[in-house]
């Protein structure tokens, strides 16, 4: 009996020990699921913190680098001072220098490790004599664009004279025979759209009135019209109405009647990645750098104003020479400015001064203006507004976050570098008008910003000029 009794009372102890083996290892279970729970979303919770921390560095670092363009845009006018001697001995005046076509060199210093020695072996100093330099661990990247090198939409906004010109320019951009059968085809809406009415559907878009412009450059006045402004928005699936005020941006001429896909391509924005190629824009004083312009934006300015059999104007092959030459002699000067000014421009391609010869050499027949002067009207050797484009990058471990943003500056009034009496500027005082003085030694009775003149200040100009456009892509 006894050794039945330490039988059963082994087993009970048995199964007990089974039962506590079991909750332990159910435990033990629960607990894994919990911990790979919790780890999960502690990882997620870190990844999206660490993402937001890193976008928002890589956003300041683009803020950099447009603030850097800015300054360095600004500087220009000192830096053309700087040469104006040599160019007195010429007796000639110094053109615009294009220093933003070399802004990743000239603001090496204040970029990553690799663009600072760049920097350091171009310019030929040690630049570890300077005091925080550089930026650690990201970096921002630099593109900016001149938009006087365009054709500006925006002119349609502007006065009867400026409807003309830029019926002028579009009609010589789109004009050309080998762009035909892009105007001889249906668009996407199923309708068939001409050059001229294309012309007129972007200058109505923008003007005030309701009255459609005639872009047929044989009635073409300052009083010419094409009666009243179509319906063509009103018939559409999804209809809107036409905006009779400027352009916004560049994407708003999506909506423009005879505005395709092709069309964009075509003569708006061929390369959205490289935003040099671009051809037309909504920013802009309204005349074109002739020195900036990219070879089809200036073949456009020719034919606007040239006579018209002209035969870079009606024959392709004349209108590729003439491309050709113009690439070839931006590539033969780096950049440095072709002309030195509107009178340049215009003599060179009838065949004469130092470019003109050069030209004809390489077999593009000499232009024949219809007013030589209308033409110096339309264009310039000076660019006042710019796309910034900065990408600021900032590198992680095995990944790395990249933010751009696009800022358009204008730096038509900007005050020159280091003028006195500028607001916010250290040592200067207020030159708003009305502005009350502070005598020293006492506590101003209103905060900065909030006297009575603090919108007036604000809306003074900048010497890093004034933004039109901000966004961030």
């Amino acid at each position: 009996m006894s050794g039945l009794r330490a039988v059963r009372k082994r087993k009970r102890k048995n199964r007990e020990r089974g039962i506590a083996l079991v909750m332990v290892m159910g435990a033990i279970a629960i607990l894994t699921v919990m911990l790979a729970e919790f780890q999960d979303e502690t990882s997620a919770e870190l990844a999206a913190a660490t993402a937001q921390r890193d976008s928002i560095q890589a956003e300041y670092m683009a803020r950099s680098g447009i603030n850097l363009a800015r300054l360095l845009i600004a500087s220009e006018p000192t830096m053309r001072k700087a040469i104006a001697p040599l160019f007195a001995f010429m007796k000639r005046t110094p053109p615009q220098l294009p220093v933003w076509e070399f802004s990743d060199r000239l603001l090496g210093a204040f970029n990553d490790e690799e663009s600072t020695k760049d920097f350091a072996r171009t310019m030929g100093i040690d630049i570890n004599q300077g005091k925080n330099l550089g930026m650690p661990g990201g970096k921002y990247e630099l593109v900016i664009v001149d938009e006087d090198s365009m054709i500006n939409a925006n002119l349609g906004a502007a006065n009867d004279i400026a409807h003309i010109r830029l019926a002028q320019e579009i009609m010589g951009l789109i004009s050309p025979p080998q762009f035909s059968l892009m105007f001889d085809q249906k668009d996407s809406q199923g309708q068939f759209t001409d050059r001229f009415q294309t012309c007129q559907a972007i200058i109505d878009w923008a003007d005030v009135d309701e009255a459609g412009f005639n872009c047929d450059l044989r009635q073409l006045t300052a009083a010419s019209s094409a009666g009243v402004e179509d319906n063509w928005y009103g018939l559409l699936p999804k209809p809107y109405r036409r905006k009779n005020a400027p352009y916004d941006s560049l994407e708003e001429m999506h909506m423009v009647r005879g505005v395709t896909d092709d069309f964009w391509a075509t003569f708006v924005d061929a390369s959205p990645e490289n935003p040099k190629k671009r051809v037309m824009t909504v920013w802009g004083t309204g005349a074109i750098n002739v020195n900036t312009a990219n070879a089809q934006t200036l073949h456009a300015v020719v034919c606007a104003y040239a006579q018209p059999e002209t035969p870079i104007c009606t024959d392709p092959l004349q209108a590729s020479t003439f491309i050709t030459g113009v690439t070839m002699a931006r590539g033969i000067t780096m950049g440095a400015p072709l002309f030195g000014s509107t009178r340049d421009f215009t003599t060179a391609l009838q065949g004469q001064g130092q470019i003109g010869p050069m030209l004809a050499a390489i077999g593009m027949k000499p232009v024949q203006f219809k007013s030589p002067a209308e033409l110096q009207k339309a264009i310039s050797t000076e660019s006042k507004v710019f796309s910034i484009y900065s990408i600021g990058v900032k590198k992680g471990y095995r990944r790395e976050t990249r933010l751009k943003l696009h800022a358009v500056i204008d730096f038509r009034n900007a005050p020159a570098l280091g003028q006195p009496g500028l607001p916010g500027l250290p040592g200067t005082t207020p030159t708003t008008p009305g502005a009350t003085p502070t005598t020293p030694g006492t506590t101003p009775t209103t905060a900065p910003g909030q006297g009575a003149d603090a919108i007036a200040a604000a809306l003074q100009p900048s010497t890093g000029g004034q933004y039109l456009y901000y966004r961030v892509e």
